[in-house]
């Protein structure tokens, strides 16, 4: 068990490790992706490829812009559909996620991720085209610098052409070198050098995408890595304490060895050879079960990174049984090499004669309290052996810290995601499916409609635009609200919401890169006059790299474009409302205004939250297993020693039962100690990694963030060492209830 749960910790930090650029290798992804203009012919961009630089090219594949329509009646935004007769090739190899290639007619692959894994398997019209064509969604790929946005096969493009269009033409190209934007752009200078000035219309770097997807994960691969290391730290405990405790409870029988004449280095060479063997048969089978249950948190890892192709590397495997080995073979020797240096009398006294006084006084005080005596026997046994107690309990308490500390990484996790999708919402009009860019209209105001419909509590409507602020590079987008925005499920990190015109509250981002602080006025200059608003807060907010102003309508317009509107309303329903009640009730009156209101937020679906929280609890459950088989090992060990004395009791009279409530409750005081103790040194774990997991993601954490444990919950993992102590120490209890008296009394 400790050596799969290396394997897969290993293989969680190699996936964690530069999770883009470990899927773009894989994938041969394109360094560049120019769209080029209609009327250039294929003969022309084949030639491109021979350009200086360029190691390698693809294409040139067809290309249309489409609008499509599922059958749930909602449009999706226009999407670029690339004719690809296959997802192979030199360049840009597309991994398929889910079902199949386009094959023929009336088919249509989508990118993974979202929601395309939901609609396989349905059809999606284009009402745009002439008969509106309808497709079968047959398969989900993922393209390493995201080329596209649906496939189809080139005949099937031709035929969704509209009539009188042109085919635009995409060709994608990997250079010999491309690690900095003045590389790639030098290579786009030489594959368009014998084109045409207008032959481009559009070109992508693969640096560009990059950075947009390692903003995108920056949040969740420190929790991840810390999973790893958790992981790995534990193996390497559970495989030190069974070793240490098997060999500390075999003294006495390297007692009898040097009684016939072993030499201390003869001693050491016995028991390593002890210990290789079954290292070797649990470290194999180890690495079967590790590929097994990497399936699934791979696959998680997947979903969560954007990428594709995770395994498990052979060099992982390699390093896990040679780290398990030398593991194994250096706590092997030191605590044979220690036990072999005794005297053979006092080793062959070990486990005979019990030092005096060791555990009376524990007997006697369980001796007075109201309990049957297998139980008061059980209470009294970690006292009469001190060392393997120490042992068992540091096994609990690591248990009860990893426990503790997952449990509080995916609440952590949960925080941080629910204040990046701040979907506090209960119905959302016009969030799913908002205006395309370049096809805005004036939308009707739902205002009147949301404020007369039983069961409307709060709302809020949303604008967006972009200015550019004094002190910052680029342009920085502006989120207007109209009406009181503060139980929206942003999450403050210092500071208040705004409550007035003139204020904004802005992410850690926008504080970085402007070097301000909460209390600086900052200009906003738009296509009206310039505006300035005071900084009144500071939200956890990571999206668009964090350069964002968060303020009211009124202040916006003063300086946005004429007639910016809300395009979003988030509305919050009275106690006891049902949500999708009040969505059909509320769709009814907004039909005629041609609005469709949806239940949850925008990201509440995210198929990303889903995966990390499955990871979290499987890696969890991975690492509560790992502590109680360290549990276990020591509770079998100390049984198998008390073999003869368990014959006695039961040659007195003691029950099946008996025995099995006198060897557990030998854990009970071990269990709720390790839990005491593991519990606050998890919190202060987490507490000491959460914000610096924070620093590395360029965040500030609120307190929301981490301080996640409530009362009920610590309550809950204090019992968790108990839990872990006793499904440990089940195996060997049952194993001594069935023992035949008559052979436990004949046990030397």
């Amino acid at each position: 068990m400790a050596v799969a749960s290396s394997v897969l910790a290993g293989s969680l930090l190699v996936a964690s490790s530069g999770p883009f650029d470990a899927a773009f290798a894989r994938q041969d992804g394109a360094h560049l992706s120019v769209q080029y203009a209609a009327g250039t012919s294929d003969d022309e961009l084949r030639a491109t490829g021979d350009a200086a630089g360029v190691s390698a090219a693809a294409g040139p594949f067809r290309t249309t812009t489409l609008t499509p329509r599922f059958s749930d009646g909602f449009p999706e935004p226009p999407m670029t559909v690339v004719g690809r007769a296959e997802p192979g090739g030199t360049v840009d190899r597309l991994a398929l996620t889910a079902g199949r290639w386009a094959a023929g007619q009336s088919e249509i692959v989508l990118p993974a991720g979202g929601w395309s894994s939901s609609v396989i398997g349905r059809q999606v019209t284009f009402p745009d085209l002439p008969g509106s064509p309808a497709l079968k969604v047959v398969g989900a790929a993922r393209s390493a610098t995201g080329t596209a946005e649906a496939w189809v096969t080139p005949a099937q493009l031709t035929a969704l052409t509209p009539h009188g269009q042109a085919n635009g033409r995409q060709t994608l190209y990997r250079f010999a070198s491309a690690d900095t934007a003045n590389q790639v752009a030098a290579g786009l200078k030489a594959v368009t050098a014998q084109l045409p000035a207008k032959a481009v219309a559009g070109s992508q770097s693969w640096l560009t995408v990059k950075r947009n997807a390692e903003r995108d994960t920056a949040l969740y691969v420190p929790f991840l890595v810390a999973f790893g290391v958790l992981g790995l730290a534990m193996s390497v405990l559970i495989v030190g304490h069974v070793v240490a405790t098997t060999v500390g409870s075999g003294i006495r029988r390297i007692g009898i060895l040097k009684a016939i004449g072993f030499t201390p280095s003869q001693v050491v060479r016995a028991y390593l050879g002890q210990a290789l063997l079954p290292t070797l048969a649990g470290a194999a089978l180890g690495v079967v079960t590790g590929h097994l249950l990497a399936i699934p948190i791979l696959s998680d890892a997947e979903e969560a990174y954007g990428t594709s192709g995770l395994g498990v590397e052979p060099w992982v495997d390699a390093a896990v049984i040679a780290g398990v080995l030398g593991l194994v073979t250096a706590t092997a020797c030191a605590s044979a090499w220690r036990a072999g240096r005794l005297r053979t009398v006092d080793a062959l006294a070990t486990g005979r004669v019990q030092q005096a006084g060791r555990g009376r006084w524990a007997a006697r005080l369980a001796a007075r309290l109201p309990v049957s005596r297998p139980v008061a026997l059980g209470l009294t046994r970690p006292f009469a052996r001190p060392a393997l107690t120490l042992a068992t309990g540091t096994a609990i308490v690591f248990g009860a810290i990893a426990v503790t500390f997952t449990a509080g990484l995916g609440s952590s996790l949960g925080e941080v995601m629910a204040a990046r999708d701040h979907d506090a919402a209960d119905v959302t009009i016009g969030v799913l499916h908002p205006p395309f860019p370049g096809r805005e209209k004036p939308q009707a105001d739902p205002s009147k409609v949301i404020e007369e419909q039983p069961g409307t509590r709060a709302y809020f409507g949303t604008a967006t635009t972009s200015v550019t602020v004094a002190g910052a590079s680029g342009s920085t987008r502006v989120t207007a609200f109209t009406g009181d925005a503060s139980w929206a499920g942003y999450a403050m990190v210092d500071g208040r919401w705004l409550d007035k015109p003139g204020e904004a509250v802005v992410p850690t981002g926008f504080l970085t890169a402007t070097g301000r602080q909460v209390g600086d006025v900052i200009t906003l200059n738009g296509r009206r006059a310039p505006v300035t608003v005071r900084i009144v807060g500071e939200i956890l907010d990571p999206r668009y790299d964090g350069m964002q102003v968060l303020t009211d309508a009124t202040t916006t317009l003063k300086a946005a474009k004429p007639g910016l509107a809300p395009t979003a309303h988030h509305i919050s329903i009275t106690s006891g409302t049902d949500a999708d009640r009040y969505a059909d009730a509320l769709n009814k009156d907004l039909r005629p205004l041609g609005l469709t209101a949806d239940v949850g937020g925008s990201e509440g679906k995210s198929e990303t939250v889903v995966a990390l929280n499955s990871l979290s609890a499987l890696l969890t459950l991975m690492l509560g297993a790992v502590a109680a088989l360290g549990v276990l090992s020591g509770v079998l060990l100390d049984t198998l020693e008390r073999v003869r004395e368990l014959g006695i009791h039961k040659a007195l009279g003691m029950t099946p039962r008996q025995t099995t409530s006198m060897v557990l409750t030998s854990v009970v005081l071990t269990g709720l100690a390790g839990g005491a103790l593991g519990v606050p040194l998890g919190m202060a774990l987490h507490g000491w990694v959460l914000p610096t997991m924070g620093d590395s993601a360029g965040l500030r954490l609120p307190d929301t963030v981490i301080a996640v444990y409530q009362v009920p919950e610590l309550v809950l993992l204090g019992l968790g060492g108990l839990v872990i102590a006793v499904l440990g120490a089940l195996p060997p209890a049952r194993w001594a209830a069935r023992m035949r008296t008559a052979a436990a009394l004949r046990t030397e």
